[in-house]
């Protein structure tokens, strides 16, 4: 899939076993994520268009996986489990999160990634990003330092995604505060900091600032 993938896009596309993750973040072992992979195959469906989001989903919560994931790879932190499914292909912005996110690949999709530090003046030019194929199956760890979005998907039934994030995330923000910090015009949700293509008019509707500059390169396979 990864030598079809650097075939047919003008970028290229790493693995997230590739050296080039490290700075991204990490895969993840040790963790039995095997019920929860299978009711997001049997029970959860992938839109027509577009992708479904939802933060929180008590049948994940509900899975013993939950309580190790919550004490280990958190500390002990309050944690949400939920999913993304979609057909997403293109770049569309970027968001990130004061606290790592863990994605687990129910099935096979791409990641478009930056770094914090090359957002400048709430901009972040295409070009400095990375492409990362993640297998399905795969469970990785993205540090908060990590600009991301949705998946892209990687073939025409699209992707579906575990999440998993400091519990609020992604959610309604009650009160948005713009203070003379500049990072404070990103804030877009809960825990959620977003700067958008300016032709992904669901976010810029939304209020997310237009920060993405370039391109809205669109992954295919």
């Amino acid at each position: 899939m990864l030598n079809k993938l650097n075939a047919v896009n003008d970028v290229k596309i790493y693995s997230v076993f590739d050296e080039e993750f490290k700075t991204f973040g990490r895969v993840v072992k040790g963790y039995d994520f095997s019920s929860s992979i299978k009711f997001m195959k049997e029970r959860t469906p992938i839109p027509e268009k577009g992708n479904f989001y939802y933060p929180s989903i008590p049948e994940l919560e509900n899975d013993p996986i939950y309580k190790k994931v919550k004490e280990t790879l958190y500390g002990d932190m309050d944690i949400q489990i939920g999913f993304c499914n979609g057909r997403n292909s293109t770049y569309n912005g970027f968001e990130y999160h004061k606290g790592s996110e863990i994605n687990i690949a129910v099935t096979p999709f791409c990641l478009v990634l930056g770094h914090i530090w090359d957002i400048e003046d709430n901009k972040y030019y295409v070009g400095k990003e990375k492409v990362f194929y993640v297998p399905e199956g795969t469970v990785i760890e993205m540090y908060q330092t990590t600009l991301h979005l949705s998946p892209c998907k990687v073939n025409d039934e699209g992707f579906k995604d575990i999440v998993i994030l400091p519990r609020g995330t992604n959610t309604k923000l009650d009160n948005k505060v713009i203070n003379e910090d500049k990072e404070s015009v990103l804030l877009l949700q809960r825990n959620k900091w977003v700067i958008a293509h300016k032709d992904r008019e669901p976010l810029i509707k939304q209020g997310a600032f237009p920060g993405l500059i370039g391109e809205n390169k669109e992954i295919k396979y």
